[in-house]
This record gives C-alpha cells, structure tokens and sequence, in this order.
C-alpha cells in the first residue's frame, strides 16, 4: 500500500537565495544545476556584478530545504560566507538553468 505524502511533501515553494564570498569562478553554478537535477528542483543559477551568487529553487519544500543546506556548504573550492533567503510565491519554475 503507498505511503501517503504529507502535507509538507506536496507543498510547493519558492526560495530566492544570494550567496557572498568566494562563490564565482569555483565551478558554483554547476554545482547547484546538479543539486537541482538530482533532488528535481527547478529554478536558476547567475553570478551577480558585485561577485555574488542568486540562486532561485522551486519544488517539494523538503527538497528545496535540501537544495539549500547543500548551498550553504556549496562545492569544495567555494567559501559561503552567508546565504540570504527570501521565500516568494511559486510560479510553476520545473527546470533548472544556469544564466549567463
């Protein structure tokens, strides 16, 4: 008999994320593309002119949680010295995209 989802699981959300330290040129949009593919979060990734990271994720809120705490650890040569997070409404984003 299948589990039935809770309530948490079904929930959509919307993160928006800016990420400060040394998160460009360290591989970090590609990281969160493979993040957001294996976890099925869509949204998009682009390095900000002041030398910030915006991140976007739009899914199943464990899954956007997951995404997120990965974010803030982001790939080995990356140092996150904070991560802001604003929560916005769902606007049905389903693939994730690195913006140039």
């Amino acid at each position: 008999m299948p589990r039935e989802r809770s309530a948490q699981e079904q929930r959509t959300v919307r993160a928006r994320a800016v990420l400060a330290g040394r998160v460009q040129g360290v591989g970090f949009r590609f990281f969160a593309e493979e993040w957001a593919e294996k976890l099925g979060v869509g949204g998009f990734a682009r390095n900000l002119p002041d030398g910030r990271l915006e991140l976007v994720a739009e899914g199943p809120e464990p899954a956007v949680r997951t995404f997120l705490e990965a974010m803030r650890q982001g790939p080995s040569s990356a140092v996150v010295r904070s991560l802001d997070v604003q929560w916005e409404e769902p606007v049905g984003e389903r693939t994730f995209r690195i913006r140039f």
